[in-house]
């Protein structure tokens, strides 16, 4: 938790004046005891109208003073508070957005969500309680004491031995709580994970009729949950009955002995009910703390969840992120001077998966230059994938050196890495909005003419066209209201806005037929300044003219070349070439 309040420095003042003015309301409300008293002595006891009328006026007045501190003071402890989580939860985001896919895999989405909704706002709460009642309830609670002492020594004895076993009671409760609130914590990320499994995959799930399955895993990650919370809840409900027991206990032997006292004369009737008033004081602050220690043991449980991310580092450190512009300048001046120089380089390149027992890749050796076109095919689960991931670093390779521009990818900046290159993933991804705001994804300034330009590339101008709105056609979160072959085309035009150096097509058009295909092939390499090009595709149509074909078998290249010298020398590729060829014509002559 200590290493979060560095979030909340930019709310010092507030923080700091939030328990002042909640210590200015609880000193006051420390006299009203002694008005009360005075009132029932003076006042009551001698029939004085006056003064009661007085003393009454003086209660209204403490009363509305203390109203506006308190009211100042929670203005002041929820602006902290919100800033704080504001600040914290912009901070996680871009930490989250800096990790690999290495540790995004290993972390979990589920998990990620979590921290970024549940436990936030729990530490939210926890920070706002705490600016308001963490001073102030031992305050009122000690002060009570000490004005006790004030009233009458003898009397006030109780309150030194009262206090004491309640805070035991509740320091005892904190500390077996805490623990028990990060069990609940991470069975809520089970359950959260649960859902969006089942959310995501509900027609897979439909499809192998799995749903009774899913709802009796559902239920019982469920249970799980549930009865955490209500241990935890029966133990944390402890804290009231047991505060109330002790407390009231106590006010039976102040009340015996006040009797005692103002039977002897040693104490006025007034005196008792201040005494009576301050242990309720103390009930009604306890019973407040024991609330914001729920909060409070909820809340430290999360920001260590939550700073638990904040420990998961990138998987290398950029030890030379300093010199990355010079070194790309550097590279772009050689390039220059040497138009064979390869655009990107992979040498002895491998790539294994976190807690995978055995390596994705092997030794990757390849040359690209600039301008190319680069295939890449193989079988399923050969590597193709994991192969281009690590060029924008989405993961970084285990063994070997990736090179950009004769510079290795680790010494780019993030930003600078990414302005390079542009990736149309397997899946496509839209976001809710408009088709314009979904292609200004890659280029934010982007012109109508311009956004236009990049549809006609993608294939994508038709189906825009048709749309009354155009451009401005809203999208449903995820491209829902689209087809699979329409989210693909407005994907790959997104990249294609962006005019990287570097465009990767990770089988982002297996929904586009033959033609489309083709086209789109052709249109990206008649861009000017067409960039260079990696394709990922189980088509060996999709790969067959490019300039380079990379055949994956394993993680390892099989073989690298053109169509021609890869069905001469490969046979992995002559495999996959002429199955998906008699296939065609199987097709055909079925037709």
């Amino acid at each position: 938790m200590r290493k979060l309040l560095i979030y909340l420095k930019d709310y010092t003042k507030e923080s700091i004046l939030a328990p002042l003015f909640k210590m200015l309301e609880a000193i006051l409300e420390l006299f009203v005891p002694l008005v009360v008293a005075y009132m029932i002595d003076w006042g009551i006891g001698y029939e004085n109208k006056t003064l009661v009328m007085q003393l009454v006026l003086a209660l209204v007045g403490l009363a509305a003073v203390g109203l506006i501190c308190s009211i100042t003071a929670q203005y002041f402890a929820a602006k902290a508070a919100v800033g704080f989580a504001t600040n914290l939860r912009q901070a996680l985001f871009h930490h989250i957005q800096n990790l690999s896919f290495t540790e995004m895999d290993t972390a979990g989405t589920s998990t990620l969500i979590t921290r970024m909704t549940s436990d936030m706002n729990q530490v939210q709460s926890g920070v706002n309680m705490t600016l308001r009642l963490f001073l102030r309830s031992p305050f009122i609670v000690f002060g009570a004491m000490i004005m006790a002492f004030t009233v009458d020594v003898k009397a006030a004895m109780i309150f030194v031995v009262t206090i004491p076993v309640l805070f035991v009671v509740v320091f005892a409760i904190i500390l077996i709580s805490i623990p028990l609130y990060k069990k609940v914590q991470a069975s809520l990320d089970a359950v959260l994970g649960a859902t969006r499994e089942n959310l995501t995959g509900a027609r897979v799930i439909r499809a192998f009729n799995k749903e009774e399955e899913e709802q009796e895993n559902f239920r019982a990650k469920n249970d799980v949950l549930t009865r955490i919370q209500k241990f935890v809840g029966k133990f944390s409900g402890l804290m009231n009955p047991v505060t109330y027991i002790i407390i009231n206990g106590a006010t039976v032997i102040l009340i015996w002995t006040g009797a005692l006292r103002v039977e002897s004369g040693a104490l006025t009737q007034g005196a008792v009910v201040a005494l009576v008033n301050y242990m309720a004081q103390i009930l009604v602050e306890l019973i407040k703390f024991a609330n914001l220690v729920v909060t409070m043991t909820k809340a430290l449980a999360c920001a260590n969840r939550i700073e638990s991310v904040f420990e998961i580092e990138p998987t290398k450190v950029l030890t030379r992120q300093q010199t990355a512009a010079a070194a790309k300048d550097t590279a772009a001046k050689m390039a220059e001077q040497n138009e064979h120089a390869p655009v990107v380089e992979f040498r002895d390149v491998c790539l294994t998966y976190k807690n995978a027992g055995a390596e994705s890749l092997t030794n990757l050796n390849f040359r690209v230059n600039r301008g190319q076109t680069v295939g890449i095919i193989g079988g399923t689960g050969s590597g193709k994938s994991s192969l281009v991931n690590l060029i924008p670093r989405f993961y970084r390779a285990t063994k070997g050196q990736v090179l950009l521009e004769g510079v290795d990818i680790d010494d780019y900046p993030l930003d600078t890495l990414r302005d390079m290159v542009g990736v149309v993933l397997q899946k496509a991804i839209l976001f809710k909005g408009t088709i314009r705001e979904n292609l200004q994804w890659g280029r934010e300034n982007a012109t109508d003419e311009e956004l236009m330009e990049a549809l006609t590339i993608a294939q994508a101008k038709e189906f825009v066209d048709k749309k009354e709105e155009g451009l401005d056609a809203f999208v449903d979160q995820g491209g829902k209201n689209l087809s699979g072959g329409q989210k693909q085309r407005l994907t790959i035009a997104r990249a294609v806005i962006k005019k990287p150096e570097i465009l990767i097509l990770d089988d982002s058009a297996s929904a586009l037929d033959f033609a489309t295909d083709a086209r789109l092939r052709r249109a990206i390499r008649d861009m000017e300044d067409a960039p260079t090009v990696f394709i990922v595709s189980q088509r060996a149509a999709t790969v067959q003219f490019a300039d380079l074909i990379l055949v994956l078998d394993d993680g390892c290249i099989a073989g690298s070349g053109t169509h021609e010298e890869l069905m001469a020398s490969c046979e992995v590729y002559r495999e996959i070439y002429n199955s998906q060829i008699h296939a065609a014509k199987g097709v055909a002559a079925h037709a």
